[in-house]
């Protein structure tokens, strides 16, 4: 079963837990995943938004694969082209919809000046447990 805790001496996290615990089951890594359609298109050039919920389709879509599902998600690590406070927001904001509201997986946001294409904002990578 995996774990998620809040220690009362760290501040308080935003959409995400500042630890997680996995005991046993399956690991499961997702590749960074960003914008692309089915196709191989980019979905929502220039909306961070309608990117963020591509980006997390597709992880979810991943981890169907592997008999999965975001909650599952132990960890994230996120990839924000040029991130500022109002990225960050928006990305909680649309992330919130796929992942466990009791139990969000540790995360770790990062801010990069390119991604593979230059029309992609976001991309995120992830590691599941399951049992």
């Amino acid at each position: 079963m995996n774990s998620f805790q809040q220690p009362a001496s760290l501040a308080k996290p935003n959409g995400f837990s500042h630890t997680a615990r996995a005991q046993g089951g399956t690991t499961i890594y997702v590749s960074g995943q960003v914008a692309y359609d089915n196709a191989g298109s980019v979905v929502g050039e220039g909306d961070l938004a309608a990117q963020t919920r591509q980006v997390y389709f597709n992880i979810q879509q991943a981890l169907q694969a592997q008999g999965a599902s975001t909650d599952d998600i132990v960890k994230t690590v996120l990839f924000v082209r040029d991130l500022d406070t109002e990225k960050a927001r928006v990305i909680r904001e649309v992330r919130a919809s796929f992942l466990r509201p009791d139990g969000p997986p540790a995360s770790t946001m990062v801010g990069v000046s390119s991604l593979a294409r230059p029309e992609l904002l976001l991309e995120v990578e992830a590691i599941a447990v399951v049992y």
